[in-house]
């Protein structure tokens, strides 16, 4: 039976002569394993180019397996959230729908090699999203545990849309590699220091799992379904990072899974700067504020007076009085 190679899967081919590293070449592999037209004529070029993908990543594992890696994502911003998801669930477009940044997007697997930090803006404060590369059965960089372990939060996305990757598969071995690494998710309103770790060397993370590309025929039906395979006690946000629609919601989620609070420092007798607050653990109090606008403050704190939306009109409140979101204080020495 003819193969008939689609324009696409030649093009790759081209490339992939020309390719120089061993990066650029297991990109184009792959994108020619998506390319390649599915039937009986092409199954052996099917098992090649699968057999020459798994030596590239093999290699490449070996490789950094022998290097001690200390990849850190410097944080920035109220707080710091990683994206992670298998092949083209659309990680970079949400990043650059959510943000000023501008990654690479691609409907070809592997497009992202490495964790790609941007800002995103929620009202009046700035949050630091990470993009990484996607988690196969295959393959898995040696460094992708310790920047999870290290993050404030998590989004797992996921397409719920598609069958290549079946989504199910590509969650439970999402799930499964990374607790090989002693990484487990929680829900994003609870407190990781109040769940007994079932040993010394997990990470808990505050997780929240974002069905992408729910605009999509048969998308929702599916969502429900994996919904139910998975039994996760942790909260779905559909989404489409294509057409904006849910991302409104999910930066909202986002601000309310880092557990922070932002308030405003007023000086006496001049108006509130509200363009630019602290941002404080959930459960801070006023010396909390007083310790984070200087530490003089805190030592020579006399009292605070207080405004919010609900309790306060300028009342004196003591220096264990806590905080809430959007408070504003007015500190005297």
């Amino acid at each position: 039976m003819p193969a008939n190679l689609s324009p696409e899967y030649l093009d790759a081919e081209k490339r992939l002569k020309a390719a120089t590293t061993a990066e650029e070449r297991l990109s184009i592999l792959e994108e020619m394993l998506s390319v390649i037209p599915k039937h009986k004529g092409t199954e052996k070029l099917q098992a090649q180019l699968k057999t020459k993908i798994s030596k590239l990543k093999s290699s490449s594992q070996k490789k950094t397996a022998t290097a001690k890696h200390t990849y850190k994502i410097r944080k920035s911003g109220a707080g710091q959230v990683v994206i992670i998801g298998p092949t083209n669930a659309g990680k970079s477009m949400l990043v650059k729908a959510l943000t000023d940044a501008n990654p690479q997007v691609s409907a070809s697997p592997f497009t992202t090699h490495t964790a790609y930090p941007a800002m995103m803006k929620y009202e009046n404060i700035q949050v630091q999203l990470v993009d990484t590369p996607p988690l196969s059965p295959e393959f898995m960089e040696p460094w992708y545990p310790d920047v999870i372990k290290a993050a404030d939060g998590v989004l797992i996305l996921i397409d719920p849309s598609g069958i290549d990757p079946d989504p199910f598969d590509a969650f439970q071995c999402l799930l499964e590699r990374l607790r090989e690494k002693k990484i487990d998710f929680i829900k994003d309103d609870r407190d990781p220091s109040l769940i007994s770790l079932p040993e010394v060397g997990w990470s808990l993370k505050k997780t929240l799992i974002v069905a992408n590309k729910s605009d999509l025929p048969n998308a929702s039906e599916n969502l429900e379904i994996l919904k139910e395979l998975l039994e996760l006690d942790i909260d779905w946000v559909p989404i489409s990072a294509l057409t904006g629609a849910g991302l409104e919601n999910l930066q909202k989620r986002i601000f309310l899974m880092l557990g922070i609070i932002r308030v405003y420092s007023k000086i006496p007798g001049k108006k509130v700067e509200l363009e630019s607050p602290f941002t404080l653990k959930r459960g801070s109090t006023v010396m909390d504020i007083a310790r984070a606008v200087h530490q003089d403050f805190a030592h020579n704190l006399k009292f605070a007076r207080i405004w919010n939306k609900n309790k306060y009109d300028g009342q004196r409140v003591n220096r264990d009085c806590v905080l809430e979101d959007e408070d504003i204080i007015e500190l005297h020495m």
